[in-house]
């Protein structure tokens, strides 16, 4: 069956808001509310990755310098 809370309803300018409990808090900056029947679903949009991000810059003209084990420092050797 699942979990039953009553909670407050409050004006927040000229919307209507609702209190969620702490504990069922939800993991999102932002959230999807759905009307359907008189029935509202509030579904959390997951926070966005930095893989989607890069996908949308666009490429890089520049070349990329060649780059050989000369040029590369050891681990243990500290960048001066």
């Amino acid at each position: 069956m699942p979990e039953e809370r009553r909670v407050r309803l409050f004006r927040n300018g000229r919307s209507q808001a609702v209190r969620i409990p702490r504990e069922w808090e939800l993991e999102a900056d932002e959230a999807l509310l759905r009307r359907e029947d008189g029935v509202l679903t509030l579904v959390p949009v997951p926070r966005a990755g930095l893989l989607p991000w890069l996908a949308t810059l666009e490429p890089l003209d520049v070349p990329f310098p060649d780059v050989g084990d000369d040029d590369l420092l050891p681990l243990d050797e500290p960048v001066v």
